[in-house]
Order: structure tokens, then C-alpha cells, then sequence
């Protein structure tokens, strides 16, 4: 069974649609690659989904060492190159609630460039990661 069904909509917009859940979300075309830029781009979404891996790994394991990261937040700049046209860097700076012992930033980093997005993106697309500390 397939995790997402996507449909393309026209004018360079598509719907992919979460099956388990039924959450759907609309993706456009950047303004720079002849769409409106009213919605994600994918490339956007890859950018996202980098961050919300991160965050979802470091709370799966803060709730294993009890730290908690709640009103955690990602800023993301996502960086174009070209010929070929590709995602070349993501910047990703995390801003924390709180202030955290050096061996909770060890757990909290290691989480985050351990998460399956990070380890799953091409070496050469550049990850450029704050965590603020």
C-alpha cells in the first residue's frame, strides 16, 4: 500500500495526499521555476521535512532522558544552485527554550544529525545545522 497518493492539479501544482490520515497539502511551483509560488514547492517540503526530522528525532529522545524541548523552533533558508537545478544547502538554526546542560545539547545534537531525512540526503547537498547553543 502506498504511504502518499499524488495528483497532478495543472499550472504546475500537485496534491499529495497522506493515506493513513487523509491529510492532504497543495505544492507549487517556485516564482523563479515559472510557478506562482503560492504554496510549498517541493523542494520546499525537502527543507521542512530536514527540520521537522530533526525536531521529531531530538523528541523522541528527549522524552527518553526527560529534557524537554517544547516550543522548540527551525528557521530553514533552503539554497538553489544550478545547471542542474538542485537544492545545493540547507540552512536549518534552532532556537530552544530553554537552557540545557552540555551533555543535553550532546543527546539533542546527536538526535538531530542522526534523523532519517539527514542520513538519507545526498552528501553533497550541504547541511548547515545551529543549534544556538
Amino acid at each position: 500500500m502506498a504511504t502518499i497518493e499524488t495528483t497532478y492539479l495543472g499550472d504546475l501544482r500537485t496534491e499529495p495526499v497522506h493515506v493513513q490520515s487523509g491529510t492532504h497539502i497543495i505544492t507549487d511551483a517556485p516564482l523563479d521555476n515559472q510557478g506562482k509560488g503560492d504554496a510549498f514547492s517541493p523542494t520546499d517540503l525537502m527543507s521542512a521535512s530536514l527540520g521537522s526530522c530533526m525536531m521529531t528525532i531530538m523528541g523522541i529522545s528527549s522524552r527518553t532522558h526527560g529534557i524537554d524541548i517544547d516550543g522548540t523552533k527551525a528557521s530553514i533558508t533552503k539554497i538553489m544552485a544550478a545547471n542542474p537545478r538542485r537544492v545545493a544547502e540547507i540552512q536549518i538554526s534552532f532556537t530552544f527554550p530553554k537552557t540545557y546542560t552540555e551533555k543535553e545539547q550532546k543527546i539533542l545534537e546527536h538526535a538531530a544529525l542522526t534523523c532519517p531525512v539527514y542520513l538519507s540526503l545526498h552528501p553533497d547537498l550541504v547541511k548547515t545545522v545551529d543549534f544556538g547553543w
